[in-house]
C-alpha cells in the first residue's frame, strides 16, 4: 500500500497510515467498508452509554444491592436506541493476581477508595492483563455492577487512567484523565464483527483509534455544504458534527451532530439525483411521437371495461412526454388490478403507429410469458405483430425470431435480460417498458436504450412504493401513480383462520364452487421438504382432489412445469373448466380471471407481505364480492386475532414479523398502506425481497425515521442543480469538488436513464 498522495483530502488517506491500524487490520477494516480515514470518521457509533453517574465505592454498592443497576432505564439516545445507564468508579489500584488455571484461568483486581474496596475481574487474556497494571495508579472503572457472594464485583468493566498526582495542568481532578474514552458521559459503542474484534478492534479498540485519527486529521475535515444551507437549516459544521457523535458533549450536543451528518448522507444522494434528473431533462435527440394513434384509439373503443380516470390521467402524463422531442423517463406506480398494463399498451401502440417498436421487459421467463399473453389477449384480432423473447427458446425458433426483430417485422417484443444480449438488434425501437424496474440495474437500462434512438422510457411497478423509498429510489424520474381501482371492483374481504379450521374453509369454498365461482390454494412449496414443515403444492393437489373436492375439478400450476404445460391449464381456468386451481406463488402477478373469488393460501405466515397483497390481487378483479382466506399455524391465528400482534416496529424476531404480517394484511387491502408496513417491518434493504436492487444502503440516516431531513436534503438539492446546474459558483466548488472525487463513475453515468 502506498503512503498518502494528497495529505489534506480524507478519501485519499488510506486507513493503514492511522496509528493503531497497520496493514493487518487494514484488510479487516476493508473488508468492512472501511478504506479511507474519511471512512474511519464516519464510521458512527451504533448506540451510546450513558457513563455520566460518578459514585463513590459505597453509594455504588447501595444502588447495587437496591436492584438499580446495570439495566436501569436511561431512555433513549439520539439514534433512538435504548440508552443503556452503567456507572463508573474511581479509585486506586491496590492489589491483582491471576486465579487458577490454563483455559479457567481469571485476572482479579481489586480497587479501592476511601468508602470501600470492589473486584474487577476478566476471564481470559490474563497474560495480557497482567502487563497493564500498577499498585497505587488511579483508575475510572466503568460497566454493569454486581455482587459475587458479598463482593461488589465490574466483569470486564471499561478503564480510564489518571495521570499520577500532581502531573495535571493544576493538579485538579478535571485535568488528570489521561484519555478519557470509557468514561464520563454518553461512550459510544462502535459497529464491529468477530474478526474485528478478534484484532482489537471491538467497541473500545474503535474508540482508542478513532480518537488518534481525530487527532491526526480532525483539521482537514471537508465542509461540503454551502454556508447558504448550513444557515438556512441550522446545521452545525461538518467537524463539529463528528466530533459531537464521537465524543459528544450532551444529550443535545450528539441530537445537533447526528442532525447534521444524517443531512448531510441524504443530500449526498439526492444532489447526485438531482443532476441526474437535469442531465435527462436536457438531453436532446428523443422522439416526438404524434400521439393521435388510431391503433390505441381502436383498443380504448374494444375493452370490455372502460377506463378510469386515474388511467386517463395518467395515460395523459405519458403521451404529452412522448410529444415531446425530449426523452422520456417516467414511472409508473399502481397498486395489483389498477390496471397499468392497459396503459403501458397504449403507449407502445402509439409508437407502433409512429413506425417504432417497442420492447416490454420482465424480469423472469415466467412472468414475460404471462404478460405476452395478457397483451396478445388485449389485442384481440389487431393488426400489430407481438412476439415473445426468452433465453429458453429453441435455437431455430430464436434466430428467425432475431431476424424478424432486426428487419423490423416484429413491432412488439416481449422479453427478458435476453434483450441486453449483444445479437438483439432491433430496427427501430423507439419506446422501452421495464416492469419490476427494480430489478435492473442502471447500466442494463443504459444498455436497452443503446439498441434504439433514445426511446422513451416507462418503468413499472405492481409494488407500490411508500413516498420516502419513492424520492430514494426513483427520485431522478417522473411520476405518475394510477390511485383507483376499476369502478365495478368490490374491496376483497380478508380473513384469517388457523390450520385447524380448514374443514370450514373447505365448506366455505365448495359454496362459491357451486354459485358458479372459482377458487385459487396457494402453497408455498412444490414438493414436500423435510427439513420445512410447509405444505406443498403436489401433495396437497393430490389429497384436495382425492379427499376434500373428489366431486370438482382441480388444477395444478407451478413454475416446473413447462410453458405449453402451464398456458394449457391456465386456459382451462380461464374458460371454467377447472373449478379449483391450486398453485405456488407463480400466479403472483399476471393472472386474471374475473370469475375466480376465493384465495387459499396456506402456511401464510411464510409469505411476505408484499407477496401476500400481490396474491390476494388475483381475486376481487369482477364484479362478485371476493375474499382471501390466510391459513396459519393456529398459535399464530389465535395472537393475531387478539390483537398480539398489532404494530409496526422494527423487529428482528420472525414469529412477531409473520404476526405483524398477517394483522396488516386482515387490517387493510390499500397497497400503499400495506407497503408502509412492510418497510417499516423489514427495512429498506429487503423491501423488494432483493438487496441487489439499487436502494442506497444509508449508514447513519434511516429513511423512515428521518423522513423530514429527507425532505429537506432532497428541496435543498433540487434547488442547487436549478440554479447552477454545472455547480459552477465559488460557494458549490468544494461540492462539486467533492461528488467528482467519491463518486467519479457514477458522475460519468449521470446520463443514464
Amino acid at each position: 500500500m502506498h503512503s498518502p498522495t494528497n495529505p489534506s483530502d480524507l478519501h485519499s488517506i488510506p486507513v493503514q497510515f492511522v496509528k493503531g491500524i497497520g496493514p493487518k487490520k487494514s484488510v479487516l477494516l476493508e473488508q468492512a467498508g472501511i478504506r479511507t480515514v474519511e471512512d474511519l470518521l464516519f464510521h458512527v457509533p451504533r448506540r451510546y452509554i450513558d457513563r455520566t453517574t460518578v459514585l463513590s465505592i459505597a453509594q455504588l454498592r447501595e444502588e447495587t444491592l437496591a436492584g438499580a443497576h446495570g439495566t436501569a432505564q436511561g431512555g433513549r439516545d439520539a439514534r433512538g436506541a435504548e440508552l443503556r445507564r452503567e456507572f463508573t468508579v474511581i479509585g486506586e489500584v491496590r492489589s491483582f493476581r491471576v486465579l487458577g488455571f490454563g483455559a479457567k484461568s481469571r485476572f482479579l483486581l481489586i480497587l479501592a477508595d476511601r468508602t470501600g474496596s470492589l473486584q474487577c475481574v476478566w476471564f481470559g487474556g490474563v497474560q495480557y492483563w497482567k502487563k497493564m497494571f500498577r499498585i497505587g495508579e488511579t483508575l475510572a472503572v466503568s460497566g454493569e455492577p454486581g455482587m459475587y457472594g458479598a463482593m461488589l464485583q465490574f466483569a470486564h468493566p471499561d478503564i480510564d487512567r489518571f495521570a499520577p498526582p500532581g502531573e495535571g495542568e493544576d493538579g485538579s481532578a478535571a485535568t488528570q484523565w489521561v484519555d478519557a474514552l470509557n468514561t464520563g458521559g454518553l461512550v459510544p459503542m462502535y459497529p464491529s464483527g468477530q474478526d474485528l474484534a478478534r484484532a482489537g478492534l471491538d467497541s473500545g479498540g474503535f474508540r482508542r483509534v478513532i480518537a488518534g485519527a481525530w487527532k491526526t486529521y480532525g483539521n482537514i475535515v471537508p465542509e461540503i455544504l454551502p454556508r447558504s444551507i448550513t444557515d438556512a437549516r441550522g446545521l452545525v459544521s461538518a467537524r463539529a458534527a463528528l466530533q459531537s457523535v464521537h465524543r459528544p458533549a450532551s444529550g443535545t450536543d450528539l441530537r445537533e451532530g447526528l442532525r447534521r451528518l444524517k443531512y448531510e448522507e441524504f443530500f449526498r444522494f439526492q444532489i447526485k439525483l438531482a443532476m441526474k434528473r437535469r442531465t435527462m431533462r436536457e438531453e436532446s435527440g428523443g422522439i416526438a411521437f404524434g400521439v393521435k394513434s388510431a391503433l390505441a384509439r381502436r383498443l380504448v373503443d374494444t375493452l370490455p371495461f372502460t377506463l378510469t380516470r386515474a388511467q386517463v390521467k395518467v395515460v395523459q402524463e405519458i403521451t404529452s412526454d412522448m410529444a415531446s422531442p425530449r426523452v422520456m423517463n417516467r414511472l409508473l406506480q399502481g397498486d395489483v388490478g389498477s390496471g397499468k398494463t392497459v396503459v403501458a399498451l397504449l403507449a407502445m401502440l402509439i409508437a407502433v403507429d409512429n413506425g417504432y417498436q417497442s420492447v416490454f421487459m420482465a424480469p423472469t421467463e415466467l412472468l414475460a410469458e404471462q404478460h405476452f399473453r395478457t397483451l396478445r389477449r388485449l389485442l384481440g384480432d389487431s393488426p400489430v405483430s407481438i412476439r415473445l423473447l426468452v433465453g429458453a427458446q429453441k435455437s431455430a425458433l430464436r434466430r428467425d425470431l432475431l431476424e424478424d426483430i432486426r428487419r423490423g417485422t416484429v413491432q412488439i417484443i416481449v422479453g427478458t435480460h435476453a434483450l441486453f444480449e449483444k445479437n438483439v438488434a432491433f430496427a427501430r425501437l423507439g419506446f422501452v417498458v421495464i416492469d419490476e424496474q427494480h430489478r435492473f440495474g442502471v447500466v442494463q437500462r443504459a444498455t436497452l436504450r443503446s439498441k434504439g434512438a433514445n426511446p422513451d422510457v416507462l418503468v413499472m411497478t405492481a409494488t407500490p412504493i411508500p413516498r420516502t423509498l419513492s424520492l430514494t429510489l426513483y427520485g431522478d424520474l417522473d411520476v405518475s401513480v394510477i390511485d383507483e381501482l376499476p369502478r365495478d371492483r368490490k374491496p376483497v374481504t380478508t380473513v384469517l383462520k388457523s390450520d385447524a379450521d380448514m374443514s370450514s374453509v373447505a365448506s366455505f369454498v365448495r359454496e362459491q364452487v357451486r354459485a358458479g365461482r372459482q377458487a385459487y390454494f396457494v402453497y408455498p412449496l412444490i414438493e414436500e421438504s423435510e427439513k420445512l414443515d410447509l405444505k406443498a403444492a403436489t401433495v396437497h393437489y393430490n389429497r384436495l382432489q382425492r379427499e376434500v373436492f373428489p366431486d370438482l375439478r382441480l388444477g395444478l400450476i407451478h413454475g416446473r412445469l413447462a410453458g405449453e404445460e402451464r398456458d394449457a391449464v391456465m386456459e382451462r381456468f380461464t374458460r371454467g373448466a377447472i373449478d379449483i386451481l391450486v398453485a405456488t406463488t407463480v400466479i403472483e402477478v399476471g393472472i386474471d380471471v374475473s370469475n375466480a373469488t376465493v384465495m387459499v393460501i396456506e402456511n401464510a405466515e411464510r409469505f411476505g407481505l408484499s407477496q401476500l397483497h400481490q396474491l390476494r390481487g388475483r381475486v376481487g378483479r369482477g364484479s362478485d364480492r371476493s375474499f382471501c382466506i390466510l391459513v396459519a399455524k393456529g398459535w399464530i391465528a389465535g395472537r393475531v386475532g387478539r390483537g398480539a400482534a398489532r404494530g409496526t416496529a422494527l423487529a428482528d424476531d420472525q414469529q412477531l414479523l409473520a404476526e405483524r404480517r398477517l394483522a396488516a394484511m386482515v387490517a387493510t387491502t390499500d397497497g400503499f398502506r400495506i407497503a408502509e408496513t412492510d418497510l417499516q417491518l423489514r427495512g429498506p434493504g429487503d423491501f423488494f425481497g432483493t438487496r441487489q436492487s439499487g436502494i442506497p444502503e444509508f449508514k447513519i440516516a434511516d429513511i423512515l425515521a428521518d423522513a423530514l431531513l429527507l425532505d429537506e436534503a432532497r428541496a435543498d438539492a433540487l434547488a442547487i442543480v436549478e440554479g447552477d446546474p454545472h455547480l459552477g459558483k465559488a460557494e458549490h466548488r468544494s461540492l462539486l469538488s467533492y461528488l467528482r472525487s467519491r463518486y467519479h463513475d457514477e458522475m460519468k453515468l449521470i446520463d443514464v436513464g
